[in-house]
């Protein structure tokens, strides 16, 4: 398997940051090829304005939905696909969902767990979290958004045990916020990784746009 993509989220605390356009201008030059943020923060029609203009340049638009209700998931699929997005990620798994997400070609990365709060916490077994994404692979979907290091239990052993277990695309969203933990995510090989809040305090350096192409040479290595 590759190395594992950097989705770089224009979003601190899961929400998109008001400047996200200017960010992503000064950056569009950058390596990574995954783009996206939050379905708040900004409104609608700055969000399709920046995911076009994000197509426009060859990346890849990704919209990752914090919401835990059928309502809000299927609410935030339908702005993803307003916005011209390639992937869905977030949400709690709903089959309304998943099935928008089919009819319009949308790839669609649910939250696996108990997922609560925002800021996002994930709870529960591993065994039952690779259990439910069996049963999600059956009926269609493309990945899994794992939101590996905001979980109550061991991190390292749910993010190893459910990459290696689960084979679909797995995202590890929130809180990679160290050339250590990006260390582990080299071991263990998911097919991607989201930075945003990490960027915003300047964990990998002072410039957004160094870091962010100093996060994807170092997983090159």
């Amino acid at each position: 398997m590759s190395n594992a993509k950097l989705i770089v989220m224009l979003t601190q605390n899961d929400r998109t940051v008001v400047n996200a356009s200017d960010i992503f201008e000064k950056c569009r030059g950058s390596k990574a090829e995954l783009w996206g943020f939050k379905e708040e923060g900004i409104p609608l029609a700055e969000m399709k304005a920046l995911y076009a203009r994000i197509k426009e340049c060859g990346k890849t638009a990704v919209m990752e939905v914090v919401a835990y209700s059928e309502e809000e998931g299927l609410a935030g699929a339908k702005t993803a696909a307003e916005c011209g997005c390639d992937i869905l990620m977030g949400t709690m798994f709903f089959d309304s969902v998943n099935e928008f997400c089919k009819k319009n070609n949308l790839k669609y990365m649910p939250y696996v767990g108990r997922v609560t709060q925002r800021p996002s916490i994930l709870e529960g077994a591993i065994d039952e979290m690779i259990a439910e994404a069996e049963k999600c692979l059956e009926k269609g979907v493309y990945g899994f958004d794992l939101l590996g290091y905001r979980y109550t239990g061991d991190a390292e052993k749910l993010i190893e045990e459910f990459v290696s277990c689960v084979k679909a695309p797995v995202c590890v969203a929130g809180s990679v916020n160290s050339f250590e933990r990006l260390d582990f995510l080299k071991k263990a090989k998911p097919w991607a990784f989201t930075i945003g809040g990490a960027f915003f305090d300047k964990k990998f350096g002072e410039d957004f746009c160094e870091q962010v192409d100093r996060v994807c040479g170092y997983m090159e290595k």
